[in-house]
């Protein structure tokens, strides 16, 4: 068997004999791809586009946005499409202190899932226009659209969520009465 927890030795040339090793080396990377988004993908980004938000029922009853085109717990098609309100409640967030290559916000800043009225299962997106020690579960939130001008079929024609001064609500957190 052999002993994991000591690397083995290094060799290297001779003429390499006393040269610092190179423990690490930083490069821009990039990865470029296409996406074909499917039909329900391609539907909500429309309507994304048309400051829409648009989920679609299950069989079941739950709505989910964005729809893949069938519930996720029983895998059936979804039947309907469903037009949501451009506001939610912060089910879970995370307060980023931590910079890295090509961010675009100061840090801190914050992320978090809300879950839009009358949807089943919550979207991540930016919170602004409230410092991070006041972000909180239950609070209540509402789309701010980029100019109707930069509209695109892209999550990014949301800019981000904010506080919209409606009371809190409670949130159940997942365990309770959560069936997937």
């Amino acid at each position: 068997m052999t002993d994991l927890s000591t690397p083995p030795p290094i060799s290297v040339p001779s003429v390499l004999d006393g040269v610092e090793q190179v423990r690490s080396v930083r490069t821009p990377a990039a990865l470029e791809y296409e996406f074909t988004a499917g039909q329900a993908t391609t539907r909500f980004l429309k309507g994304i586009q048309e400051k829409r938000i648009l989920g679609e029922r299950a069989a079941g009853g739950k709505v989910y946005v964005p729809s893949r085109g069938a519930d996720p717990q029983l895998g059936v098609p979804t039947s309907e499409q469903v037009e949501l309100p451009h506001v939610g409640t912060l089910t879970s967030f995370c307060v980023v202190n931590v910079a890295f290559y090509g961010q675009g916000m100061e840090i801190p800043y914050t992320s978090g899932l809300i879950l839009l009225d009358g949807a089943d299962l919550p979207i991540m997106h930016l919170i602004q226009e409230c410092p991070v020690e006041d972000v909180h579960i239950g609070m209540r939130v509402e789309a701010v659209w980029v100019d109707d001008a930069d509209l695109r079929p892209t999550l990014e024609s949301i800019k981000y969520f904010r506080p919209n001064g409606e009371a809190d609500v409670k949130v159940v957190q997942p365990g309770a009465g959560v069936t997937w």
